[in-house]
């Protein structure tokens, strides 16, 4: 009989919790039993197993009971990033790797038929959960690619290897020689990335010949982390001024970039190449709840924070299905989002700039200069109240995006680089940090009243475009928050009237009807 015990990680959103996997070889009628709330894929790790160790080389105690136990057993276990630990343990059981030396590592990675390793998805997370959860983090082994996100947490202890024998070659009993030097191995300890973030690489805001408003508005949105709804008609370049917006973003702060790669690396999405870009998500209008926001079993990162730290431009919004629409209240105002499901609950972070972008009405030339609107009012207003109100008053800025003359167009100049607003936001955002910590646009309660005050000539002038355009509390404070980043742009330690009456226009576009 002999027993062992393989560390190794679970993933329930992006928490990464430890995962203990024991294996009993027994005498009795030969078997595999693999127990621990595993899901299918987990299951199926007994053949892939199976074949991997034989393809290998190496002993499979064919007959005697394996029984491997996932412990915690009420803890879902997913995916084949047990398929290593699994391996591992049953040699370790068979006496044909040391037990013991196994302490100190962590182990996960997919096994093919013929031994190799496999990446694995969730593989930074894994990493940061070990960094944080112990005082001497244990090593951890990772298949190629996924060792190198794993690598990007500061202070990570990661290896990888492309072969299960390059692994049992590391942990051979004292009594067996090691490999020749030479053999060729893979075996070896990832280097930590450089922690510096490269400056993001979009579109330039200088293709964008007029729309002197709308450039404005992106700035102001920019430099406050507001959301925005850009309406016009189309062909006005509304989703030419969002697909330019990531690049008036400052670069990632390293916490940053670790939480947006950590999300994309659980997605399956992460990649080398985006370390430190500002992610820009833009799902299709016919996206599903879940696809936006995310969810299924085990629960998924969606849309939202895919975008986390990034934009999330939704183009055609009244188009979107309403119960999506009204899943982005909650993660708008906290900047995360909790999926609850019966059996586990998982929180993902959500904190992305909101761009979003539709026409004034079904046929799309409501107030164009150059084609006349064929939309009765009704049709009008059914199609603009496809919005909430709870849903318009979540967004900071209602930018009108006019249509201009073909003439206009050809005559209008460049305008300013990203580079060039991108500083004006940067400093405007500093501003902000140096007075309060964080963004304007997460002003509220005491520090609102602190941080925001208005005059009275700026109150009595907010109060009347309150009365008149019957505003809710909620798109009161965020108009003033707005007005806070405008004085910020300007220099400007007060908010004054001009500023309020600024950030006033910024949310009459729907209800002036264009």
């Amino acid at each position: 009989m002999g027993l062992s015990m393989v560390r190794s990680r679970a993933l329930v959103g992006l928490a990464a919790h430890a995962v203990t996997c024991e294996v009993h070889l027994a005498n009795g009628l030969p078997s595999f039993t693999l127990v621990g709330l595993a899901d299918v894929e987990v299951k199926e790790a007994r053949e892939r197993v199976r074949s991997a160790l034989q393809n290998s080389g190496l002993a499979f105690p064919n007959n005697q009971r394996i029984t491997v136990s996932l412990a915690p057993a009420d803890l879902p276990k997913d995916s084949g990033r047990f398929d290593l630990p699994i391996a591992l343990g049953i040699l370790a059981a068979s006496g044909q790797i040391d037990g013991q030396r196994l302490e100190g590592w962590e182990f996960a990675g997919e096994l093919s038929l013929s031994g190799q390793l496999r990446p694995i998805r969730g593989a930074l997370p894994m990493s940061a959960a070990l960094q944080r959860s112990e005082a001497q983090p244990p090593r951890l082994l990772l298949p190629p690619g996924s060792a190198e996100e794993a690598a990007l947490v500061p202070g990570a202890q990661v290896y990888s290897a492309q072969h299960l024998l390059d692994v049992v070659a590391q942990f051979l009993p004292a009594s067996v020689p090691p490999p020749p030097q030479d053999s060729g191995s893979s075996f070896r300890q990832v280097e930590a990335a450089p922690q510096n973030t490269p400056m993001p690489r979009c579109a330039d805001m200088a293709d964008v010949k007029g729309q002197a408003v709308a450039r404005r508005a992106l700035e102001i949105a920019a430099a406050g982390r507001h959301s925005a709804l850009l309406v016009g008609p189309p062909g006005t370049g509304k989703s030419m001024l969002a697909h330019r917006f990531a690049g008036l973003l400052p670069p990632m702060t390293a916490d940053e970039a670790l939480e947006s790669a950590a999300v994309a690396s659980l997605a399956g999405k992460f990649s080398m190449a985006q370390w430190g870009q500002r992610p820009t998500r833009a799902p299709h209008h016919t996206a599903s709840a879940v696809a936006l926001v995310g969810g299924g079993s085990p629960p998924r990162p969606g849309e939202i924070s895919l975008a986390h730290a990034g934009v999330l431009f939704l183009d055609e919004l009244p188009e979107f299905p309403k119960a999506a629409l009204e899943a982005l209240r909650e993660p708008l105002e906290s900047g995360h989002i909790t999926i609850s499901r019966a059996a586990q609950q998982a929180s993902f972070p959500a904190r992305f700039h909101l761009i979003a972008a539709m026409n004034p009405c079904p046929c799309g030339y409501l107030g164009s200069r150059v084609r006349a609107c064929r939309c009765s009012p009704d049709a009008v207003a059914r199609y603009q109240g496809k919005l909430s109100g709870p849903l318009l008053d979540r967004i900071d800025l209602h930018v009108e995006v006019g249509q201009l003359a073909p003439e206009e167009i050809l005559a209008a100049p460049a305008g300013e680089e990203s580079a060039v607003i991108r500083a004006r936001c940067a400093s405007a955002h500093q501003r902000a940090l140096a007075r309060q910590g964080f963004a304007n646009q997460a002003l509220q309660g005491q520090a609102l009243e602190q941080h925001a005050a208005l005059d009275a000539q700026a109150t009595r002038f907010l109060s009347a475009a309150v009365a008149k355009l019957g505003w809710s509390a909620r798109a009161t404070h965020r108009a003033i928050r707005v007005a806070r980043t405008i004085a910020d742009l300007a220099g400007s330690a007060a908010i004054t009237s001009a500023h309020i009456a600024e950030a006033v226009q910024y949310r009459r576009a729907l209800q002036a009807g264009i």
